[in-house]
């Protein structure tokens, strides 16, 4: 591997692209590569063997382009498929997933702590945010809720208003998300509605956004590996995707912050 090669970051649709953006952000010097599998969104409602059998093919086309690092910018996706992809990869590539990274700050932040999540269903019912806490023996008191309707929600451009209020008040105020301390957002589409999570907590819980931590796990990742790219990189961001839309299109401003192109790449042709 060498330093100038891409990161490839891919996720069930246009919500990595926050993490994207998070890195991009961080590692200005470093060329991204996109690839957002809007063919199979959402992922949280994919059986396991679906979804691995999804990220590989996206592997495939990543490092055909040459990247260094391939980062799971999904939490469905780093549940069910992270330890095959890794494996898959081998020594072609270095992997990342979006959990680790979470995992890693609670362990520094939430000693003893009451830590509440929020994602797919996928992300929830694997357990692997539980296993992975657990394991840590820090006294963490994990309070995990699936949130399925918030992504479609989110994708559909409804946030900032009466409705996402509503839905999003009627699932904070689930007895199951009582009594924490902080809020882990355990889905990339998450962070657009932040600002309405805090406002609804009025700042009485501390609401964790994973893709800073994310970003800063990438770069000390490549800074260990020696793999940081030194110059700033000329290419602008690539972007994939396996099914075109103009919606989708109008919705990867929202989430990347700035306007994008996208490419369709068909996985199973």
């Amino acid at each position: 591997m060498r330093q100038e090669q891409p990161i490839g970051i891919f996720d069930s649709g246009i919500g990595g692209l926050t993490v994207a953006s998070a890195v991009t952000q961080l590692l200005p010097e470093e060329e991204i590569i996109y690839f957002g599998d809007t063919a199979h969104l959402p992922y949280g409602e994919k059986s396991t063997a679906a979804i691995q059998s999804y990220a590989i093919k996206i592997c495939n086309l990543l490092l055909e382009q040459d990247c260094k690092l391939i980062l799971i910018a999904c939490n469905s996706a780093s549940a069910a498929a992270y330890d095959l992809v890794k494996a898959y990869v081998g020594s072609r590539a270095l992997v990342m997933n979006v959990i680790d990274p979470v995992v890693d700050w609670a362990r520094e932040e939430m000693k003893g702590k009451v830590l509440g999540l929020i994602g797919t269903k996928a992300t929830v019912n694997s357990g692997v945010y539980q296993q992975k806490v657990a394991g840590l023996n820090a006294g963490i008191d994990l309070k995990a809720m699936p949130t399925p309707l918030l992504a479609s929600m989110i994708e559909e451009g409804f946030y900032q208003n009466g409705v996402s209020h509503s839905v999003i008040a009627q699932y904070l105020s689930d007895k199951q998300l009582q009594g924490i301390d902080a809020l882990v957002l355990a889905c990339t589409h998450y962070p657009l509605i932040r600002l309405e999570i805090e406002e609804y907590y009025q700042n009485q819980v501390r609401v964790v956004d994973p893709s800073a931590l994310v970003a800063k796990a990438v770069q000390a990742r490549l800074m260990l590996s020696n793999l940081l790219r030194k110059t700033k990189v000329k290419e602008e961001p690539r972007f994939f995707v396996s099914d075109f839309t103009e919606s989708f299109l109008h919705s990867t401003t929202r989430f990347f912050g700035r306007e994008v192109h996208l490419t369709e790449y068909k996985l199973w042709e």
